[in-house]
């Protein structure tokens, strides 16, 4: 079961304490895509401009992923600038140029349309709500959003939160969302918007998976060496409805595997700056690494 995913491809400029790169390929869509791959078929949409290289474009394909939604017009991709100090759990944006992304209209694909497993990734509500008028019956939808839009689109998200099944946010996020700072009674506001299922992330601390009737609790995965947690985020959810399409099963233990299957990938993403991680990562790394967390949190 193949999956689709609306979202951005960037080249960033990333620094931490630990290193920097420039212009490195990055953004929600390709972070998410490399990362669904390793398990199902991905259908990308996004835009780039004229200096997103063929190699990029190459590298994408070679791991089995769709292009044909992807647009590539005059002008420039987008690019984020971004600096961490020690505290990797805090992004501070330096720039950004939203480029082609500007005025970017999102077009599925006719082959597209019936995908069932969709991931809106994070980009402007009203752009994740005009793909959802575009699709025919999906069997589930995942979406992101970002601080930013619950600031400047906040209308449009509570919209789009009546339309899909599972929201994925962050800690500050959340709590951004309903004024509310006990992340429970957050996650309680928000399915009461409209999603079936509440994600949150709290970077090294783990995730929470919040429904009506159920609550998960997931750790991170313990790191001696955090390079770069930039598409932590997105590699995350590609992991999680990866294996979900994978398995076309959405009962409660299927997404708690779905939720550490995810918290495995993002561990990888983490060492190392851009994809460089996921672009080499095996089966068999994450299935080793999958079993870790199992056994370190069982008793």
């Amino acid at each position: 079961m193949s999956v689709l995913v609306v979202g951005t491809l960037a080249l960033d400029s990333v620094k931490t304490p630990f290193g920097e790169v420039k212009n490195a390929l990055g953004g929600s869509a390709v972070y998410f895509s490399l990362a669904a791959s390793i398990f199902t078929q991905v259908k990308l949409v996004g835009v780039v401009g004229m200096d997103f290289s063929d190699e990029a474009l190459l590298l994408l394909k070679e791991k089995g992923i769709d292009l044909n939604g992807l647009q590539k017009i005059k002008g420039k991709t987008f690019h984020w600038k971004g600096e961490y100090h020690y505290d990797l759990n805090a992004a501070i944006t330096i720039d950004t140029q939203l480029n082609v992304l500007e005025n970017f209209s999102p077009k599925i694909p006719l082959q597209y349309q019936d995908t069932e497993f969709i991931f809106l990734a994070n980009i402007d509500p009203d752009l994740q709500l005009n793909v959802l008028q575009q699709l025919h019956s999906p069997k589930l939808v995942v979406a992101d959003t970002m601080n930013f839009w619950i600031e400047r689109k906040k209308n449009a998200l509570l919209k789009l939160l009546k339309k899909i099944d599972i929201v994925v946010l962050n800690d500050g996020e959340a709590r951004q969302l309903t004024n509310e700072p006990n992340l429970i009674n957050a996650a309680k506001k928000i399915l009461s918007l409209g999603p079936k299922q509440v994600i949150i992330k709290k970077g090294e601390h783990g995730s929470l998976m919040v429904s009506s009737s159920n609550f998960f609790s997931a750790p991170a995965y313990p790191l001696e060496s955090i390079f770069d947690p930039t598409g932590a985020g997105d590699s995350f959810a590609g992991g999680f409805v990866g294996y979900l399409a994978s398995h076309k099963n959405l009962r409660e233990p299927e997404m708690k595997k779905a939720i550490i299957y995810g918290t495995t990938i993002a561990s990888f993403t983490v060492e190392d700056f851009s994809i460089n991680k996921l672009i080499n990562l095996t089966k068999d790394d994450i299935e080793k690494r999958y079993r870790r967390i199992k056994k370190i949190t069982h008793f």
